[in-house]
């Protein structure tokens, strides 16, 4: 396979003969070098593979087709969730994060007694130049974190509708291998402002910020592109009631016919949108 930004699948005897073999994702501009680690003792290559984590705050809304992308790339995958109470990582044991939704609100520490904790360790890892992608409640402690309030949006958003891309975002790096306007998936109240230094990159009808990009590494997304009819379905049943009859607010037969129209879109979405930032920032 060749052409620009194709991706080539290698394997690599490493550490003598037929000790081991591995493979990696070799990316254009990457040598093996890149891909690999320093030697080891024998003069061979150890693995050297982006490694994702990603925090979980409910079993509602867990990462769906990020786990798909991560396993195709050969990337490592962990987790944190944080609604069984389990620690979080180390930060030296992950290259990218993946900050998932929630009901939780960003000012409820008192009813979540991990929420403090996860604030500071957002807060350090925006620090250490990693790549950071924040998915509704995910994007909105993000925000917070880069001094942006948060506050009750307009409108409650439930369901699919249509998002844009801001001018901005148009010819960016990143944001260009989206199309200008996208369906995607909505399930939220509340809203962050755009953090200063950073760029507005998409909006929809009902909510004025939908995305931003802070640096080339750190993406802030209101809505969600990784969703699968079984997670949705479980949002679905789980979800509040009662909302029908808002402008944004779709009912759940229409969520879930919606679904079936718009899913394999969104995992194309996202798929490109986050090879865009891998590569990036290798």
């Amino acid at each position: 396979m060749s052409g620009q930004g194709s991706a080539l699948f290698v394997l690599v005897q490493v550490s003598g003969p037929w000790k081991e073999t591995v493979s990696a994702w070799s990316f254009k501009g990457m040598n093996l070098e890149q891909v690999l680690s320093e030697k080891d003792s024998e003069g061979g290559y150890k693995r050297k593979l982006m490694r994702l984590h990603y925090l979980q705050h409910t079993p509602l809304e867990g990462p769906g087709t990020i786990l798909d992308w991560a396993g195709e790339r050969g990337l490592t995958i962990s987790g944190t969730r944080l609604f069984k109470g389990e620690d979080l990582p180390d930060l030296g044991s992950f290259d990218m994060l993946v900050i998932m939704g929630g009901s939780t609100g960003t000012g409820e520490e008192a009813k979540f007694s991990w929420l403090s904790m996860e604030k500071s360790f957002i807060r350090e890892v925006l620090g250490r130049g990693k790549i950071v992608v924040g998915i509704s409640l995910g994007a909105q402690l993000m925000a917070e974190a880069l001094g942006a309030p948060i506050r009750k949006n307009r409108f409650k958003e439930v369901g699919w509708f249509p998002v844009s891309l801001t001018p901005p975002a148009w010819d960016h790096p990143v944001f260009r291998v989206l199309p200008p306007t996208f369906d995607a998936l909505h399930w939220h109240s509340d809203t962050f402002s755009i953090p200063r230094e950073a760029l507005h990159i998409a909006s929809s009808e009902g909510c004025v910020n939908q995305a931003f990009l802070y640096g080339e590494r750190v993406i802030g997304l209101q809505f969600h592109l990784e969703i699968t009819m079984d997670s949705l379905k479980s949002l679905v049943k789980g979800g509040p009631e009662g909302l029908e009859g808002e402008p944004f607010v779709q009912g759940p037969e229409e969520i879930i016919s919606g679904a079936r129209r718009g899913l394999e879109g969104l995992r194309k979405n996202l798929y490109n949108l986050l090879d865009a930032l891998k590569e990036r920032a290798v």
